[in-house]
């Protein structure tokens, strides 16, 4: 919310005395109307735009049927017919659709533009300061012995050979790195969705090392196993549809359990397993104990090569005393 309305003030430099909302719990601390409290944070933020939140009184939403008005406007007329690469590209769209194309369109019944409307009510508005700094939230990491700070979800790397506690300071676009007041880097936030990636200053060589806690991809592992027979894949199809397992433990010890056993002992468990829609790797295990006491599956006899006794260590220890095995018959 802090966010929003800084990008929205100082762009158009100006505020509003009064900011007119809902009983919203964002700035809302308690009571509702013109006996609601706002909260201290929300607050000391209004103040330094020049305004103050009003909530209006419990049964006029139609105080606000304005700002509701404009949402059916964004969903037939920004969003019908268009496609988006990304979040960031949806964004950009939007910013000129907003301020470019609607703000010289004539809006409503009275045809009102609003580029118009701003030049004259300015007049009446609060200016704002040169200069306000934007929100942001602090965040506490600690940075591991090959110099990354963990932050949702990807490593950034903290310039420096001092591996100590740092500030991590969450902009809307960007991240700040921050050791006993001074700035170590500065990152921009990576797109939506991003994860699992380390980040280094661009004018600085990547260090060679990996961070301590990342997730390595199981690709391999995948591959590996539905090269094994069709029905495995099947069975990796059924497994990873949903977020009920994780994806990576999964595969890492799935390869692992195939290794432990023949690829026939292996691919009829699996089978038996993905007709039960079975996804516990314990009792897939049981399953392949099943199959051997049955007897439907038998094991393969160790090879043997019989010229071990011309080894020269066979040989060798031919030549010892046998051992004393007495003190077992007791």
């Amino acid at each position: 919310m802090k966010c929003f309305l800084h990008e929205a003030l100082t762009y158009w430099g100006y505020a509003p005395r009064q900011c007119i909302i809902d009983n919203t719990n964002l700035a809302r601390l308690r009571r509702t109307g013109a006996q609601a409290v706002i909260v201290p944070e929300m607050e000391a933020f209004a103040k330094q735009y020049g305004f103050e939140f009003c909530c209006h009184e419990k049964g006029h939403s139609d105080r606000k049927a304005g700002e509701e008005r404009s949402f059916w406007t964004v969903e037939t007329n920004f969003l019908a017919g268009r496609s988006f690469e990304s979040f960031n590209d949806l964004n950009g769209q939007a910013f000129e659709w907003a301020t470019v194309r609607m703000e010289h369109r004539p809006q409503g019944k009275g045809r009102l533009i609003p580029a118009k409307a701003f030049e004259h009510e300015r007049s009446y508005l609060a200016q704002l300061p040169g200069h306000l700094p934007a929100p942001y939230q602090v965040h506490e990491r600690g940075t591991d012995q090959y110099g990354y700070a963990a932050f949702d979800g990807n490593y950034y790397w903290v310039p420096g050979t001092q591996r100590q506690e740092v500030k991590i300071l969450q902009y809307s676009e960007r991240l700040k790195i921050y050791l006993a007041r001074e700035c170590l880097a500065e990152y921009p936030l990576p797109a939506d969705g991003v994860s699992n990636q380390r980040f280094t200053p661009p004018e600085l060589p990547p260090p060679p090392w990996q961070p301590k806690n990342r997730r390595y991809p199981s690709a391999e592992e995948e591959k590996r196993l539905r090269a094994l027979d069709p029905e495995v894949s099947r069975y990796l199809d059924f497994a990873l549809e949903s977020n009920a397992v994780q994806r990576h433990v999964f595969l890492r010890r799935l390869l692992a359990l195939s290794q432990r056993m023949t690829p026939e002992l292996f691919v009829k468990s699996v089978q038996r397993a993905h007709r039960y829609r079975i996804k516990s790797l314990q009792i897939i295990e049981r399953i392949a104990l099943l199959h051997l006491r049955e007897g439907s599956v038998e094991l393969p006899l160790a090879e043997v090569d019989e010229a071990f006794h011309q080894r020269t260590t066979y040989q060798e220890g031919s030549l010892t005393d046998p051992p004393d095995l007495s003190i077992y018959q007791d």
